[in-house]
């Protein structure tokens, strides 16, 4: 294995003793950065990036155990070699493992002993660091694709929610402030983000249903029949049957709001009549929405509402037709809501 880019830093108030380690290393083709005083060497170690520190037990001023319990305290994938007396006692090669060191040489230093140690070290050391960079070259591969495939997943949603306008002319922004109002209400009510991000992607599909109603009712321009109603009413089943199937966290979402977006607080909604908590919290938020949005746009229909008489209507419905909480939020977040209708608008 080639050594010849790594930093090796020797540490032993001994110069001889320095001298002899750089022309040990040098035989197996190692760049040597030496030390005499040890408290100069702490401060080197402590501002460069190395690859292995040998260092001497016996120093003034700073010895080695000190030396390595304050290394080890930044850096602990270096190996370090202390180098001892012959004979030195065992409790100092305990306490010097305890602190961090990878091995051991006795003076006098023997070469082919050193070489073999140090190369292990180094080796071992190098496998370890391009194991780290695989495993982190790997994670940022992930990382990547994960956001890719998130990506393409919101683009896919957003066409998708996009597909009841080509149906419905005049509302093509109307999924867009629904989807932001909705997002808005959730993150006032105290909903985590993974939640806020699922309702924006998810509310578009509450009319998705409307693919599936016929032209002659859906863009009538007066009042519809009892009979052109009641068929009007099947959009929110349609929606649920579309996406119920589906795997994904945001379509099972849509699917839920679609068929709950209609029920009102007091049960006098459609298709199951569901009262107060048994409509989900998605579709009662939607549903405030929804109402409001549709009241302060035009339709075919009819014309855009103000927002203060939109405000009334729903605070009207307070209880009936809306959860109270949700219109409360709604009221109180009025500036940001007018924020989001006049970003969101029909190109004239």
């Amino acid at each position: 294995m080639d050594f010849k880019d790594l930093h090796i830093v020797s540490v032993d108030d001994n110069k001889n003793n320095l001298f002899l380690v750089e022309a040990i290393c040098n035989e197996i083709g190692l760049n040597v950065t030496s030390f005499s005083d040890s408290l100069e060497a702490l401060m080197y170690v402590m501002r460069n990036s190395i690859d292995l520190l040998i260092i001497d037990y016996m120093m003034p001023n700073l010895n080695g155990l000190e030396f390595i319990k304050e290394f080890r305290i930044n850096n602990d994938k270096t190996p370090i070699v202390m180098i001892t007396a012959t004979g030195d006692d065992d409790n100092i090669h305990k306490e010097a493992f305890e602190a961090g060191v990878n091995d051991f040489l006795s003076k006098p230093v023997n070469s082919v002993l050193f070489q073999a140690r140090v190369t292990t070290l180094l080796t071992n050391y190098q496998n370890r660091l391009l194991i780290e960079d695989k495993a982190k070259l790997l994670e940022e591969e992930v990382k990547k694709a994960t956001q890719d495939l998130r990506q393409r997943e919101q683009e896919t949603l957003y066409i998708l929610g996009k597909t009841a306008e080509y149906k419905d002319p005049e509302t093509a922004s109307h999924v867009l402030r629904v989807a932001h109002y909705s997002k808005l209400i959730a993150q006032q009510y105290g909903l985590d983000e993974e939640e806020q991000e699922i309702i924006f992607y998810a509310a578009p599909f509450h009319d998705l249903g409307k693919v599936g109603i016929e032209d002659n009712i859906l863009l009538k321009p007066g009042k519809l029949t009892e009979e052109e109603f009641q068929k009007m009413k099947t959009h929110a089943v349609i929606g649920y049957d579309i996406l119920k199937e589906s795997k994904s966290k945001f379509l099972q979402a849509g699917a839920t709001i679609a068929i709950t977006h209609h029920e009102r607080y007091d049960g006098s909604g459609y298709p199951k009549g569901l009262k107060k908590e048994e409509i989900h919290l998605y579709g009662r938020i939607v549903a405030v929405v929804d109402v409001f949005d549709a009241l302060t746009s035009t339709r075919p229909y009819k014309e855009a509402w103000s927002f203060e008489k939109a405000l009334e209507l729903l605070k009207e419905e307070k209880g009936k037709h809306f959860d109270p909480k949700i219109v409360d939020i709604f009221t109180e977040n009025i500036h940001e809501i007018k924020e989001i209708y006049h970003s969101f608008q029909e190109e004239k």
